[in-house]
C-alpha cells in the first residue's frame, strides 16, 4: 500500500464524487478508479458505496480513512522534519578552521548566515589543517579550511575549493630597529627572538621553509596557537613573530615583507567527496568563497 494511494482515497472521501477528486488531483477518473479498485482488493473489502449523487464511504471505509488519515498526516510530518534536517531551517554545520581563519574569516560569514537563517547552529573547531583533514576523513566534521597541499592519506577522497591567497608579515615591537622598515632580509633575523606559532602547524612549515631556504635558522623562543597572544608578546617586547595579513596585528604593530618573493600560503575550503553537502553546508560554502572575493589575495 502506498502513501499515494491514500492521499488519493482522502480526496475521494472529502469530494464524494470520483469525477471531482480526479480533477482536483490531477489525474483521469479511469486512472482513479483503477487505484480504488486496486486499494479495495488489498484491503479485502469495499471502502465506498456508489449513490445517486457520487459515492459515500462504507463502515469499513470510514473505519479506513481515520488510519489513513494518521498515516499521511505522519508521514507529512517526517518529510518536514528531514527537511528541516537538511535544509536551513534547523539544521547543523560543523567546521574548523586554523587561527586566522577562525579569527578573521569565519566571523562575518557565520553571522550572516545565521541573520538569514537564525535556526541554523554552528560547531567550529580551532585546529591546524592536519587535524582538520582527519577530522572531516573521520566524518566529526562537514567542512574546514586548511593551507594547502594537503598530505594526508586518503587526500584523494577530499574536495579542495581554493579560497584565498593569505601573505604572512613579520611583526616588530615599535621600538625594533627594523620597526620603520617596510621589508626585510632574512639575515635581519639571525639571533633575533621569535615568537611562532607551535611547530607542525602550517604557518610555522611556511615560515621555517622559507628562512631555511635562505639559509637562516629561527631562533624560536615561545610557541603560540593565538595570534592575539603571538601580538602581545610581540608588542612586549619578547621578540618578533610572524602573522597573517588579514589579521588586526599588521596594523597595530609595524609589519614587513621579505625582500624578494612574499611570504604567501593558499587557504582552501575541504571536505568529503563522496558526501553530498546538506543545503545548509553548501550554502554556507557559497558565501566562504563569496565573501573571500572580497579579502586580498581572493582566490575566487
Amino acid at each position: 500500500m502506498e502513501l499515494t494511494q491514500l492521499r488519493y482515497f482522502r480526496e475521494i472521501a472529502r469530494a464524494g464524487h470520483m469525477t471531482k477528486a480526479a480533477r482536483t488531483l490531477g489525474v483521469s477518473q479511469p486512472a482513479l478508479s483503477a487505484m480504488l479498485r486496486k486499494l479495495e482488493a488489498e484491503v479485502g473489502t469495499s471502502l465506498l458505496h456508489r449513490t445517486g449523487k457520487g459515492v459515500e464511504l462504507s463502515e469499513a471505509g470510514k473505519v479506513f480513512l481515520r488510519h489513513a488519515d494518521e498515516s499521511v498526516r505522519r508521514a507529512d510530518e517526517g518529510l518536514h522534519e528531514v527537511r528541516r534536517l537538511s535544509g536551513l531551517e534547523t539544521g547543523s554545520i560543523r567546521t574548523g578552521a586554523g587561527a586566522t581563519a577562525a579569527s578573521y574569516i569565519l566571523p562575518s560569514v557565520v553571522s550572516d548566515m545565521r541573520r538569514a537563517h537564525p535556526g541554523l547552529k554552528f560547531y567550529v573547531r580551532e585546529m591546524g589543517s592536519s587535524a582538520i583533514v582527519e577530522a572531516i576523513l573521520n566524518g566529526e566534521l562537514d567542512l574546514g579550511i586548511v593551507t594547502l597541499p594537503v598530505r594526508a592519506v586518503g587526500a584523494k577522497q577530499l574536495v579542495l575549493r581554493s579560497l584565498v591567497d593569505d601573505e604572512l608579515r613579520l611583526i616588530t615591537p615599535p621600538r625594533h630597529k627594523l620597526a620603520k622598515e617596510t621589508s626585510f632580509r632574512w639575515s635581519d633575523l639571525k639571533g633575533e627572538s621569535v615568537i611562532g606559532f607551535e611547530a607542525g602547524s602550517a604557518v610555522r612549515e611556511v615560515v621555517d621553509a622559507a628562512a631555511a631556504s635562505s639559509g637562516i635558522t629561527l631562533d624560536v623562543v615561545m610557541e603560540l596557537r593565538s595570534i592575539q597572544s603571538i601580538q602581545q608578546m610581540v608588542a612586549a617586547g619578547v621578540g618578533v613573530g610572524f602573522v597573517s595579513r588579514l589579521s588586526d596585528a599588521p596594523k597595530r604593530l609595524p609589519s614587513l615583507t621579505p625582500k624578494g618573493e612574499p611570504l604567501i600560503r593558499e587557504l582552501a575550503i575541504v571536505r568529503r567527496s563522496d558526501h553530498t553537502p546538506s543545503t545548509a553546508v553548501a550554502e554556507f560554502e557559497r558565501r566562504l568563497l563569496k565573501y573571500a572575493g572580497t579579502l586580498p589575495g581572493s582566490a575566487v
